[in-house]
C-alpha cells in the first residue's frame, strides 16, 4: 500500500493529479496527504469533502496539512510530522510559481529555497519509495535546436525568473537521484483539458485568445513575426495520466521526461488555427515581434489585452523537445499526446463560457 504527499493543492494541476492517481492507483492508496498553505486551507477542506462526495472516495483518506514550502521543515506542526515520517511513500512536488512575469525574489524564494526545504524534509521520511518533481521544459532557456532529456546545466540563458528559478530547483533535484529514487516531470506549456477543455487559469496559450477577443473586429489579423519556432503547449489531461503512470510504475525511477508534444506545430500555425476557430478569419500579413511587442511595454495596454510582454519572446527561440524517454517508457500503457488541432474547438468552447470570469485571468502587471 502507498501513501502520498503532494504539494501546490489546491492549484489546477494538483488538484487534478489527485483525481487522476486514485483513477489510476485507488485500490493500493493507503492515503493522501495534501500540503496546503494557511489562507487556503478552508477552500482546500471544501474541496476535499466535494471531491470525496464525486469520486467515492473516503474522506478520512485525505488529510489537509497546514504548511509552507518557504519555511523549514515545510512548517508542518510536530505532531503531523511524526506522522508523515512513518507513513509517506510518494512525494509530488507541484508547489512553485509559474506566471512568466514573477518578480525575482519570489521566484527565487518559492521555485528554488521552497524546492530546497522539501529535499531536505524527505530525507526525515523512513519509508520514501519515489520523489515526483514537476519541472518545465523550459529550463532549456534560450537554448535553440534539439533539447534531449538527459540535458540540463548547458550554460544556457534565460527569458524571465520563472525559467531561470525552476532551472536552478531541477538542478537540486536532479543531485539526489543518486541517494532518492527521484523522477522528474518537464511538461510544455500545459493547456487545459483536450476534450472539456476545462482549466482555471488563461496563460500560456489563452494568451492568443485575450488577443483575438480584443482585436477580432479588425479587418485583417496579422501575423505576429515569422512565427516558424515550435510552440509546444499539452493539454493537462496527457501530463496528469502521463505522470500518474511514470510516477508509480518502476520504469519512472532515476529519469527525467519531456512530458511534451511530440508533434508540436509551429506557432504561426498555432496562431492560424486559434485565429480561424475563434474568430473564423485566416491570419494575413506579418507584424514584427519587435513592433509587436512595443505596445505591451504600456501597463494600460498590457491589462486591457490581458498578455504578459514575456509571453511574445515564445515567438522566436527555436527549440525543440525530444520526446525519446517519455515514448518508449509510456509505451504500452495506452497513454498518448492528442493532435493539438482536436483541442481547439473544446479550449474555445470552454474560454467563450469563461472569459468574463475575472478569476481565471491572470493579474498582469
Amino acid at each position: 500500500m502507498q501513501t502520498y504527499f503532494i504539494t501546490g493543492y489546491p492549484g489546477f494541476l494538483a488538484r487534478n493529479l489527485l483525481q487522476q492517481l486514485i483513477k489510476d492507483h485507488r485500490s493500493t492508496i493507503e492515503h493522501i496527504y495534501l500540503l496546503v498553505l494557511p489562507k487556503l486551507k478552508e477552500q482546500a477542506e471544501k474541496e476535499r469533502m466535494y471531491f470525496s462526495k464525486t469520486e467515492r472516495f473516503d474522506d478520512e483518506k485525505i488529510t489537509i496539512v497546514e504548511g509552507d514550502i518557504t519555511e523549514e521543515k515545510l512548517a508542518i506542526n510536530k505532531q503531523i510530522q511524526a506522522e508523515l515520517q512513518q507513513n509517506v511513500t510518494h512525494v509530488f512536488h507541484l508547489a512553485a510559481v509559474y506566471d512568466l512575469a514573477v518578480p525575482e525574489t519570489l521566484a527565487y524564494q518559492v521555485n528554488v529555497k521552497g524546492t530546497d526545504n522539501v529535499n531536505k524534509w524527505l530525507r526525515t521520511l523512513f519509508h520514501l519509495e519515489r520523489y515526483i518533481y514537476f519541472s518545465t521544459a523550459y529550463i532549456s532557456g534560450t537554448r535553440e535546436g534539439n533539447i534531449f532529456e538527459n540535458e540540463l546545466n548547458e550554460n544556457q540563458s534565460f527569458r524571465n525568473h520563472y525559467e531561470k528559478t525552476k532551472f536552478k530547483a531541477e538542478i537540486l533535484v536532479d543531485k539526489l537521484k543518486t541517494s532518492i529514487p527521484t523522477t522528474i516531470i518537464r511538461p510544455g506549456i500545459v493547456k487545459g483539458h483536450s476534450k472539456t477543455g476545462e482549466t482555471i487559469k488563461f496563460d500560456g496559450m489563452y494568451f492568443l485568445l485575450n488577443l483575438f477577443d480584443r482585436i477580432g473586429s479588425l479587418p485583417i489579423i496579422p501575423y505576429l513575426g515569422e512565427g516558424n519556432v515550435e510552440g509546444n503547449f499539452v493539454p493537462s489531461d496527457y501530463v496528469l495520466m502521463a505522470t500518474s503512470y511514470l510516477a508509480i510504475d518502476k520504469i519512472g525511477e532515476g529519469k527525467t521526461y519531456h512530458v511534451t508534444d511530440p508533434n508540436a506545430y509551429t506557432m504561426r500555425e498555432i496562431y492560424k488555427m486559434v485565429c480561424e476557430a475563434y474568430l473564423g478569419k485566416t491570419p494575413k500579413g506579418i507584424v514584427s515581434k519587435s513592433v509587436a511587442s512595443l505596445p505591451l511595454y504600456s501597463k494600460l495596454v498590457r491589462k486591457w489585452i490581458r498578455i504578459e510582454k514575456e509571453a511574445m519572446d515564445y515567438f522566436i527561440i527555436d527549440s525543440s523537445y525530444d520526446t525519446t524517454q517519455t515514448i518508449t517508457d509510456l509505451e504500452g500503457s495506452g497513454i498518448e499526446c492528442p493532435d493539438l488541432k482536436d483541442t481547439i474547438e473544446p479550449m474555445i468552447n470552454f474560454y467563450r463560457r469563461y472569459k468574463h470570469d475575472y478569476k481565471r485571468h491572470i493579474q498582469i502587471s
